[in-house]
């Protein structure tokens, strides 16, 4: 069924305010590389600018696939999702492109940065890695909600 059809049961379509609000109020996604035989597919936590960026926190080993794929790719998506219910959920599609952000311009995304979440183990383990910023540049996005119960489930109190 396409969206249409199912805007019949309750599904909506987001317009971009509420695009933007929901990316304001998350923190974690998927993100999704090309790669041969189907994506790469990472979950990750990620600051948004407000506007048409997301920001990544890599923690890189000594031979990342997620760095040596994010160099590669010339798109990517992202996937952000909030479910509270089989009747109350969001999702919103990101289709842009992804590099890396020069460490002298970290400073200006700290603000973005300061409330990602990120697992307690890049905070207390003694890890050796570096450490890269990641900028997705958002070139359309898309988003749909359902909110309630299906007018089908709805009581009606005549």
């Amino acid at each position: 069924m396409s969206v249409d059809e199912l805007q019949d049961y309750g599904l909506a379509e987001m317009d971009d305010g509420e695009i933007r609000s929901f990316l304001s109020t998350q923190k974690m996604g998927v993100l999704g590389l090309p790669e041969d035989g189907g994506p790469y597919l990472l979950p990750l936590s990620f600051g948004y600018d407000g506007d048409s960026r997301l920001y990544f926190t890599y923690l890189l080993g000594s031979r990342s696939r997620k760095e040596t794929m994010s160099e590669a790719a010339d798109d990517a998506s992202f996937l952000v999702y909030k479910v509270d219910t089989m009747y109350n959920w969001q999702s919103v599609l990101l289709s842009g492109t992804i590099s890396a952000v020069h460490e002298s311009g970290w400073d200006d995304l700290e603000e973005i940065l300061s409330d990602v979440w990120r697992p307690d183990l890049f905070e207390t383990a003694t890890l050796s890695g570096e450490i890269k910023v990641y900028e997705f540049r958002i070139d359309d996005w898309t988003g749909i909600k359902h909110q309630g119960l299906p007018p089908a489930l709805e009581s009606n109190d005549e």
